[in-house]
């Protein structure tokens, strides 16, 4: 390894190649999206924190998902709304390998999240009578530890990895945060066991859990099916279609960006894709939950009518 080849004491974020004026409505437009992803996640978390009716399996990791999406969109979006602004772009090298190490964090923690949710709904709808003793308080808390311990040791792995390689140059980040492929691209080194461990990690953490919620919601569709009631069919169909939205939204966007193959401008797909992930999945996710959740709405009115009755 020759002498020149060590670790770079700042990056340049590339971010989006637009006009000063393109890029000063951009910044007031996220902005606004960043501002409803903290309001709605915040309202989520606020719900479910005052109803004592959405103390539930169910809302327990609906709120670790809101806490996911806030942190997410914070790791990002702050840093991109900076740099619309300024025109220097850069990024240290410590920060830098942070926000990646977060960035992988939080994503894999919201796939074994949205795992997590996807038994829940099996186990409330295909085994109601078992149901209390098997989603118990423990379980549940287990079951959220394993998926932050599980997605921040996942993100330390590739974090490691990425620290061993040198970087001598160039230090144009093509991206508009420290995402990991964009950040392997400026290695001096073979980073093939870094592709092999991102690959194998997205087959564990992306098809894995993705087959583990379609065979969930199969057998799950197959119980709605078998329920007598209209109205027990229409409000199971009510919250198992808004977390289908989500599951398909988040896994769909990211089995694209890690393991389809790349398009002719690669960069441009990973921005787009990496701006879905950062700033509007974040957005909608309260957005579905609670438009299509009758309880979500039931709790607003009552929150609201105790505020009222004070």
């Amino acid at each position: 390894m020759t002498q020149n080849q060590t670790w770079v004491p700042e990056f340049v974020l590339q971010g989006f190649p637009l006009s000063p004026r393109m890029q000063m409505l951009l910044c007031g437009l996220f902005s606004l999206f960043y501002t409803f992803t903290l309001l709605g996640n915040g309202v989520i978390l606020g719900l479910i924190w005052l109803d004592s009716k959405l103390h539930t399996p169910m809302y327990f990791f609906l709120s670790h998902l809101a806490v996911v999406d806030i942190s997410y969109a914070s790791n990002n979006v702050p840093k991109m709304l900076a740099n619309l602004l300024d025109k220097k772009k850069t990024i240290s090298f410590a920060p830098c390998i942070m926000q990646t190490f977060l960035y992988m964090a939080f994503a894999h923690t919201e796939c074994l999240i949205l795992v997590m949710m996807s038994y829940d709904r099996y186990v409330a709808i295909c085994h109601p009578l078992q149901y209390s003793v098997i989603m118990g308080w423990k379980v549940c808390t287990i079951m959220a530890v394993v998926s932050w311990a599980c997605g921040s040791l996942l993100a330390l792995v590739h974090v490691i990895l990425i620290l061993r390689l040198p970087f001598c140059g160039p230090h144009q980040i093509n991206h508009f945060f420290c995402e990991i492929l964009s950040v392997l691209k400026l290695a001096c080194a073979d980073t093939m066991l870094n592709q092999i461990v991102i690959f194998a990690a997205s087959v564990f953490i992306l098809v894995g859990p993705l087959c583990l919620v379609l065979v969930s919601y199969t057998r799950i569709l197959i119980a709605i099916l078998k329920i007598q009631s209209g109205e027990g069919r229409k409000k199971a169909f009510s919250t198992c279609s808004s977390h289908l939205c989500v599951v398909g939204l988040f896994f769909g966007s990211a089995i694209v960006m890690y393991m389809a193959p790349k398009s002719q401008n690669p960069e441009t797909q990973q921005k787009i894709l990496s701006l879905f992930y950062s700033l509007f999945n974040p957005m909608l996710n309260p957005l579905i939950y609670s438009l299509r959740n009758a309880e979500v709405k039931g709790a607003v009115k009552r929150v609201l009518w105790k505020q009222r009755s004070r």
